[in-house]
């Protein structure tokens, strides 16, 4: 079922890494020299959910949610019941008697929704023939409501029932919700924007909370959503543009346009790569900072200063599929090379990597064309406060895409891979100390020491 393999570093598969970023077998301050391999997918897996300090959920496209213990790697239930992939999940919670009690709230390509019971694996609710897949899923906890979004967004209470739902907003659907202060939902689409304001919309959240009314902003041409702080979300465009925004009026608060080169040549093939490069795959915020996966590279912008705060175009060799800020400043990354990357911030001593004219947005007219007319720039702009981005670790273990990973602190970090396969990265100083208390303890008991 699962294997321990101590401070294993070779590379599996075929994927050729850059010798630029190569950081070899010593990396001081990677503390993730012990790894668990988790089997019991059968596909691809795409989702992983925290559920409490011990446990989580992996599910994917073969249709399975795994719950697994993080600390001891067991596989403690199996949730069968959805025949596709699954599109989407998050955690919740749910009223048993009383008490509330963690839950698991996940839909699927077949058209259902399902609530499962963590602790006994059992599924407590399902909803059945929707005139869509569900791409999204948002609860409200404030408003003891969940929504789910795809062709439809649709709102649900407690006991799945449905409160009201709109029409479809366009040949994509809604692929993304955040939760916005003052009760509004912010919505991305793709292709028709629209500002969704339906009376039947404020009477059904009405009459579930008092006082309560929602509106739902629709954003055209957007393919990420992120709340940085209760005032302020940012959206990541497919064109590379970053925009942070007033929660309350939705007025642009920040605006970068990040700008490759022009191709050399004018194939198809090299337009369609300039813009999957220039494509904002994820982002993730601590609330005074946003890293942006745009391509295979890596930006950090400060929220504060509203600037860019420093970058490395070519962080991995393939696309970043996804991004985490750290407590103590660091920040990690995954891609679709099959590596888990840790980065640091440094001071930046001497002129780095070049940056075309008009990278960012900030440095220029708002919106203005960037493209470049004469030979590369040889510095990057002398910018107070930027910052090098330094690669510390590299944690190579999976021979497929790494679609994201999930921090349980000090206990570990999971993720999970095109390959089928779940990792658990352990801090390997930690375990050993761990273990040797472990005998000792153990000893103790038998009167042996």
């Amino acid at each position: 079922m699962l294997r321990w393999i101590l401070g294993g570093r070779e590379a599996q598969g075929t994927v050729q890494k850059s010798a630029a970023l190569f950081i070899g077998e010593e990396q001081p301050k990677n503390c993730f020299t012990e790894m668990q391999v988790l089997k019991g997918h059968f596909d691809i897996v795409r989702f992983l959910v925290q559920i409490d300090d011990l446990r989580f959920a992996s599910a994917g496209d073969d249709g399975l949610v795994l719950i697994w213990n993080v600390e001891t790697g067991d596989c403690l239930f199996e949730l069968r019941g959805h025949t596709q992939q699954i599109t989407a999940m998050t955690s919740y919670s749910f009223i048993r008697g009383r008490n509330a009690h963690a839950a698991l709230l996940t839909a699927s390509s077949d058209r259902t929704l399902s609530l499962w019971d963590p602790d006994s694996g059992n599924r407590v609710q399902n909803i059945s023939d929707l005139q869509s897949s569900v791409k999204c899923l948002l609860v409200l906890d404030c408003l003891d409501v969940w929504l789910s979004g795809g062709n439809e967004l649709c709102v649900w209470n407690r006991d799945f029932e449905l409160q009201c739902k709109t029409v479809h907003h366009s040949d994509a659907g809604i692929s993304a919700m955040v939760e916005l202060p003052k009760n509004f939902i912010a919505a991305l689409t793709i292709r028709t924007p629209s500002i969704l304001s339906s009376a039947s919309t404020v009477r059904h959240l009405t009459a579930v909370g008092p006082h309560v009314h929602t509106e739902i902003i629709v954003f055209c041409v957007e393919c990420w959503l992120l709340l940085i702080s209760d005032g302020l979300f940012a959206s990541g465009s497919h064109i590379g543009e970053l925009i942070i925004w007033d929660s309350v009026d939705w007025t642009i608060q920040a605006y970068e346009h990040i700008l490759w080169e022009e191709p050399a040549g004018n194939s198809q093939s090299e337009v369609k790569l300039k813009q999957i490069e220039r494509s904002i795959q994820h982002m993730s915020s601590d609330g005074e900072y946003i890293v942006a996966a745009v391509g295979s590279g890596l930006y950090v912008f400060n929220v504060l200063m509203k600037s860019v705060m420093a970058y490395r175009k070519i962080a991995h060799d393939s696309s970043v599929l996804h991004t985490m800020l750290q407590e103590d400043g660091r920040l990690m990354s995954c891609s679709e090379d099959g590596s888990v990357r840790m980065w640091e911030l440094q001071d930046l001593p001497l002129p780095a990597e070049a940056a075309s004219s008009g990278f960012f947005g900030m440095f220029g007219t708002f919106g203005r064309s960037s493209k470049q007319t004469g030979p590369p720039a040889k510095k990057i702009p002398e910018v107070p406060g930027l910052c090098s981005l330094e690669l510390m670790g590299d944690l190579i273990g999976h021979s497929g895409a790494v679609q994201m990973f999930l921090s349980f602190k000090e206990k570990g970090l999971v993720t999970c891979s095109s390959d089928h396969l779940l990792i658990i990265w352990k801090d390997g100083e930690l375990q050993s100390q761990l273990r040797s208390l472990a005998v000792f303890q153990k000893l103790e008991e038998n009167q042996e020491l």
